[in-house]
Parts: structure tokens; C-alpha cells; sequence
């Protein structure tokens, strides 16, 4: 029985039919089965849709305020804001105008998130070595505060941390007899009280000396690391560079006649006066976003740790090294790599939590331009639009500087 071969089908082709009167396909159709153009018009396509949409929206909420009897514009920026601010890194009175304040709000949000990150990163990398510690007594202690810190709110944490600040710190003429220290820093309910500085004339030579050994630490540093790659020899950075930023300086200061002086806290009537003073709202807010914070950078930085080879541990001390030095020149460096995306993280929410500082009375950019600006002026939709703008710019820039050290720091390919 003779069987008959039926031709193969033709293979499928991401080509559309050529047109039976021409033999080439059109300009749309060639660019559309492009593939990298396909791809720049779908972006473009996107981009004009979201505008599309936010032109949209801004539109009918525009309309709509206008049958309200609103208007929109920013003009509520150049009066004047009629209330006071209890801590303000820069002149501001109630006459200021709401402008002025909402960047005395920025400012004070600003302080807090970086103490904050500062402080819980500290705290965090410390926590999460212990965390890992031989001695059991101090690793289930450290295991303890992380589970407990963790599985709690962080608006109570701060409510906590500010009642044992203004009940457990004394009141002001009480802080004369035990609670300072020497007679020139105050811990009080109303504020930490301490000496400020007045720099006089020649104290710009003690600045740029500071400068100087900052860059210069820098340089040994990147210097060091070279020479080390290159044979093997670890010098102590980290105490020449502190002998540096601390040393030159005070050099330059004691050359340059000490021009400076100092502003000490007296107490007059009820309460200190002059000097510098941290308000108990911004130690309370500071303290509690950093040890909870530092709650979850601890399980990020055990995470990185045991994501490293035992191996690792093995061939360091297997040569000599120290457990200390193991940890601090061949563990951390190749646990960054697995921290740091997880870290940025953390960063972001410590800076987005501090906005919970309402609670307490801390005027940040929430309770100025989002609280007391938009109670008086009316404004509801122009005040979120600044208060959301400045948290999402704070956001990026975070995000963009923790992106730059992660492709610094990750694994190079030969």
C-alpha cells in the first residue's frame, strides 16, 4: 500500500505576510516588529498615558474645588504662619510665614531620619553579631529584645519612650543636684541642656584643617586597602584615621589662639536658659524609630552573616586570623552584598516612620505644613501634595545612594 507524503507545515514566523501587490512590509509594521523599538514605543506609550491620567485627574480636582469655592494655587506659602515651633535649627518666629515653617519642618524631619539611621544602623550591626554569639546568655538576651521589639507597634514604642523620658529625667531645679554632669550638661524633662559653641575669628582654619584630614583619612584608606591587596599587610586605618580627624584639628585650633567659645545653661525661673538643648520630643522620637529599627537591621545583618560559607570562617582562622578580624575583613565585606538591598529598606521606613512624630509633638513637615498650615489655610490638596513630594524626593534619594554603594561594593567578574 503506497503511502503518501503530505509536505511539512511551514514554520510560524514572527513576520507578518508580506502584501500580495508589494513585496515589503509598511513603515508601522516594520517598527512595530522590531524588537528594541517595539520596546521604546511601548515605554513612550506608557509615559503618555500616566500624564494622560494625571492631567486627568489634577483637572477634575481642580473643577471640583472651584464648586467648592476653592482655588488652587500656593500663594498660602507667603503668609504669615501665626504659631510657634518648639525646635528650630534655623531663625523662626510666629510672624514667619508658612513657607518658613514648613521648612523648619523639613529640616527637623530631616534630623531625625539621618540621628536615626545613623544610630539604628549602629545599634543594628552590633545586635546582629551578638545575635550570633558563642555565649548563649548574651545571644537569647539579644534574641529576646529583637522578638520583642519587632512584634510591637512603633507608635507605642514611641509613646513608651517619650513618657520615661518626660517622668523619668528630673525636672529642671532638680537636675542641679543629680541630674548633670559636671555642672555643664543638664538632663531635665523640658530638654537636654549643654554648653554651646560660638566660633570666634580664626576658627575657619580649625574648619578646613577637619576637612583636610577627613579627605586625607579617605585617601590613606582607599591607599591601604590597595596595599593590602597587594601583599597582604593590614594597617590599623581606622585608628590612624581617627588620630587624623581628631589630631589636626585640635592643632590647628591650639595655632589659631583656641577661637572659641562657650555658651553655658543657667537655670533662670523655671527652666535652663542659653546654651544648646535637644527637646525631649525629638529624644523620645529619635531613641524609639532607632531601637526599632535597629530590631530588624539585627535580623538583616544575622541573615548576611550566616548566608556566608562556613568555609569562609574555616580558611581565616585556619591562617591565624583572629575571630574579630575574620568577621571584620572577610565576613562583613562579603555579607554587604546581602544586607544592603534589605537595609535600604529599613532606611526607608525609619524615615517615613518618623512622621508618627505628631503623636508625641514633634513639629515635623506632617505637623507643619500637614497639620497646623492645613488647618488654617484650608489648602488640603496643595499641603499633601508638598508634604507627599518631600517624603517621596527624601525616599529617592535614600534609594539612590544605597544603589550606588551596592554596585560599589558587589562581586566584579573576571
Amino acid at each position: 500500500m503506497a503511502s503518501i507524503d503530505t509536505p511539512a507545515p511551514p514554520a510560524h514566523s514572527n513576520r507578518p505576510p508580506a502584501h500580495s501587490g508589494s513585496g515589503e512590509r509598511n513603515l508601522l509594521a516594520r517598527l512595530w516588529y522590531d524588537k528594541k523599538t517595539r520596546g521604546v514605543l511601548l515605554q513612550i506609550l506608557t509615559v503618555a498615558l500616566l500624564f494622560a491620567f494625571l492631567a486627568y485627574i489634577t483637572s477634575n480636582a481642580i473643577a471640583n474645588l472651584e464648586l467648592l469655592g476653592k482655588t488652587f494655587s500656593f500663594d498660602f506659602l507667603n503668609e504669615p504662619a501665626h504659631y510657634d515651633i518648639n525646635q528650630t535649627l534655623i531663625e523662626y518666629s510666629s510672624k514667619s510665614t508658612h513657607f518658613r515653617a514648613g521648612l523648619v519642618g523639613m529640616l527637623n524631619t530631616l534630623v531625625v531620619a539621618v540621628c536615626g539611621i545613623i544610630l539604628a544602623t549602629f545599634l543594628g550591626f552590633l545586635l546582629g553579631v551578638l545575635r550570633l554569639s558563642p555565649n548563649w546568655l548574651v545571644s537569647n538576651m539579644v534574641y529576646c529584645y529583637v522578638e520583642f521589639v519587632r512584634n510591637t507597634p512603633v507608635l507605642l514604642q514611641i509613646l513608651l519612650v517619650h513618657g520615661l523620658v518626660v517622668h523619668a529625667l528630673p525636672k529642671p531645679r532638680e537636675a542641679q543636684e543629680w541630674g548633670n554632669i559636671a555642672d555643664t550638661i543638664f538632663f531635665t524633662n523640658r530638654g537636654v541642656f549643654s554648653p554651646m559653641p560660638l566660633p570666634q575669628d580664626g576658627f575657619n582654619w580649625v574648619i578646613a584643617a577637619f576637612v583636610i584630614a577627613i579627605v586625607g583619612s579617605i585617601v590613606f584608606a582607599r591607599w591601604a586597602k590597595k596595599r593590602q591587596d597587594a601583599t597582604g599587610q593590614h594597617l590599623p586605618v581606622f585608628f590612624i584615621s581617627l588620630a587624623a580627624i581628631i589630631g589636626l584639628p585640635l592643632i590647628a585650633f591650639l595655632l589659631a589662639g583656641s577661637p572659641l567659645g562657650w555658651d553655658f545653661p543657667a537655670l533662670k525661673g523655671f527652666n535652663f536658659r542659653g546654651g544648646f538643648v535637644i527637646r525631649p520630643e525629638f529624644l523620645a522620637l529619635w531613641l524609639a524609630l532607632s531601637l526599632y529599627t535597629a530590631a530588624f537591621i539585627a535580623e538583616i545583618v544575622r541573615a548576611g552573616i550566616l548566608a556566608i560559607d562556613k568555609g569562609q570562617w574555616e580558611a581565616s582562622l585556619a591562617v591565624g586570623m583572629s575571630r574579630g578580624r575574620t568577621l571584620n575583613l572577610v565576613i562583613i565585606p562579603q555579607a554587604m552584598r546581602v544586607i544592603v538591598p534589605p537595609l535600604t529598606s529599613q532606611y526607608l521606613n525609619l524615615t517615613k516612620n518618623s512622621s508618627l512624630a505628631i503623636a508625641i509633638g514633634y513639629m515635623d513637615i506632617v505637623a507643619t505644613v500637614g497639620g497646623i498650615t492645613l488647618m488654617q489655610t484650608g489648602k488640603e490638596m496643595e499641603t499633601m501634595i508638598i508634604v507627599i513630594g518631600f517624603y517621596l524626593t527624601v525616599s529617592l534619594s535614600i534609594s539612590a545612594v544605597m544603589n550606588w554603594y551596592n554596585k560599589r561594593i558587589k562581586l566584579v567578574e573576571r
